[in-house]
């Protein structure tokens, strides 16, 4: 959850162990959730002596882990937490490292990707229409903008319903702006007076997203309960909650070695894999690799609420061929 926001991500290791699956596992979640930065911290150092060769050994092996996944950048930094070296100053026992202190890395690393260039998008969490003396005519569509900006007199689609419109005006804080950004809570207001309810997605015309009900992403299974083909389940995405079922799980990603596992049939707790979905509605999603936030979905059980696994829409490290089958809408009832 965390991850899923984050500039950057800290993998703590124990100098005495190295590298292990869990460091393996929280390299390839960075990966996956495309966190631009990566530390790697070397802890303990002080139990193997202050070893250049021990730190040398695990900074090589996890950054061309790291590197085959994907990530951009990996920062190795050896540190004992014990007694503070290199933490927040540099440490007088390991003069062999040169670079800078955890506390210097995460105050200077370069924080640079901006949600307000990217494809403009907001969620309708809610519809306003106050009805009073003093608006009686008001309508207005209120969300937070998940990435973009939004300007006065742009064309702009609803989805999945595929109407267009013009933004006639745009509320912040309950006055009246010209544009507004990305993590702005606003209200939109539309020169057409059509069906926006909450779930709905609103874009610009020119940068709408296609809508599915086919939905191929990579997938971390959080649950004790496993995931399994058939699992019929909740996809929420944004705001919209839909009904969906697991068509396929195409492969399973092994940590050790990033091998695919093909056709596993289930995914367990911790389980890394490629999942098919179909959904009972049309979906407007992006590929995770052109945006974080509507890009990325839950499945949760239907039962109880129960989180079950957090999904990326689109290619990812761990892609497979596309699986083909003849019969795969066979006995669906959406």
């Amino acid at each position: 959850t965390g991850a899923s926001t984050a500039e950057l991500t800290v993998v703590l290791v124990d100098a005495r162990n190295g590298v292990v699956e869990q460091t393996r596992r929280h390299a390839a979640i960075a990966a996956l959730l495309r966190v631009p930065h990566v530390v790697l911290a070397v802890n303990k150092m002080d139990l193997v002596g202050y070893e250049e060769r021990v730190f040398a050994a695990i900074a090589e092996e996890f950054t061309a882990y790291a590197t085959e996944l994907g990530v951009p950048e990996v920062t190795a930094i050896p540190i004992s937490a014990l007694v503070g070296d290199n933490v927040v100053e540099p440490s007088a026992t390991m003069d062999w490292y040169g670079g800078p202190t955890v506390l210097e890395h995460l105050e200077t690393v370069p924080v640079s990707h901006d949600l307000a260039h990217c494809h403009a998008r907001l969620p309708v969490q809610y519809v306003i229409r106050p009805q009073t003396a003093e608006h009686p005519d008001y309508r207005g569509y209120a969300g937070q903008i998940a990435a973009g900006t939004f300007h006065v007199g742009e064309q702009v689609t609803v989805l999945p319903s595929g109407r267009t419109t013009t933004i006639s005006g745009i509320d912040l804080l309950g006055k009246p702006v010209r544009s507004a950004w990305t993590t702005q809570s606003v209200t939109l207001l539309l020169a057409d007076d059509i069906d926006v309810s909450r779930g709905d997605l609103i874009v610009p015309t020119k940068d709408a997203p296609e809508t599915t009900q086919e939905v191929e992403a990579t997938v971390c299974h959080v649950a004790d309960q496993p995931l399994t083909v058939g699992h019929r389940v909740l996809l929420k995405h944004g705001t919209r909650t839909v009904k969906a079922i697991v068509k396929d799980i195409p492969s399973r990603l092994t940590l050790d070695d990033l091998s695919l596992h093909p056709h596993p049939g289930q995914l367990v707790a911790n389980d890394i894999g490629r999942v098919k979905i179909r959904t009972a509605e049309p979906l407007p999603v992006d590929s995770y690799a052109d945006s974080r936030r509507t890009g990325s979905f839950i499945l949760i059980d239907p039962a109880d609420g129960t989180t079950l696994t957090a999904g990326m829409v689109g290619e990812s490290f761990a892609s497979p061929e596309p699986v083909k089958d003849a019969a795969e809408d066979d006995g669906w009832d959406f």
